[in-house]
């Protein structure tokens, strides 16, 4: 891992920008003791260093755990692939055209997925070889596609909450039965785009004894910010 700049911030937090190979990351750590590490996903094709997720990251290392996200193939900076992009053109022209976009979702997000979860488990293994992060580990995103192939594919993740406001592909409806860490699962009631129903059984299908549903109303990126301190009250008891 190559640490390509570092600052320590007004909070106390200190940020690093690193590459480790081709991937491009940012590791927020609380600067003190040895921490606990949440893995922190964007919603794929948005970059590490979305507004929302800096200040996601920031507050979670300032409550004592270090944080980390990548740039994934095809997200934020890095190339796109072809296919992903005829993918996203398609998609563009359906929602103007009001068509159904389930199966051009379905041939965009699902390589993403199996692309980015080799680059996340790379990258956890290099983050915890560093002396101030321990385990156990979390997650903690948006993307909750990657989230729940992460938490099937990857057994040193403790922990998980999801955001249910991306597309999540069959292939991940149907792993979330195998997901069996706390989950904290985050609903906006009236997300334009991720129908109400697909999330409650996405809910209803993790197969976790210990799972909890918080929804509130308004729009995709009308999530109030409490719930962010909630989350942290989540993590304390399952990474801590």
């Amino acid at each position: 891992m190559h640490v390509t700049s570092e600052q320590r911030l007004d909070d106390g937090v200190v940020e690093r920008a690193f590459l480790l190979g081709e991937i491009p990351g940012t590791l927020w750590t609380p600067g003190s003791a040895r921490a606990p590490l949440v893995l922190m996903a964007h919603n794929n094709g948005l970059p590490k260093a979305d507004p929302r997720l800096v200040a996601r990251a920031r507050y979670t290392a300032a409550r004592g755990y270090a944080v980390a996200t990548i740039d994934a193939a095809g997200c934020g900076d890095r190339p796109r692939s072809a296919a992903a992009e005829q993918a996203r053109a398609d998609l563009r022209r359906a929602m103007r055209a009001g068509e159904p976009t389930d199966e051009i979702l379905e041939s965009l997000v699902g390589p993403l997925v199996e692309n980015a979860v080799p680059e996340w488990r790379t990258t956890l293994d290099a983050l915890l070889e560093l002396p101030e992060i321990r385990g156990p580990v979390g997650y903690s995103g948006g993307w909750a596609a990657l989230g729940i192939r992460l938490a099937v594919a990857e057994p040193r993740i403790a922990a998980a909450g999801f955001f249910a406001g991306g597309y999540v592909p069959r292939a991940q409806r149907e792993e979330a039965r195998q997901v069996t860490i706390p989950l904290l699962f985050l609903l906006q009631w009236d997300d334009e785009g991720n129908p109400r129903k697909r999330a409650l059984d996405l809910f209803d299908a993790f197969g976790s004894e210990e799972k909890t549903l918080h929804a509130n109303p308004g729009g995709h990126t009308g999530t109030p910010w409490f719930e962010l301190e909630d989350g942290c009250r989540f993590l304390d008891r399952h990474l801590k």
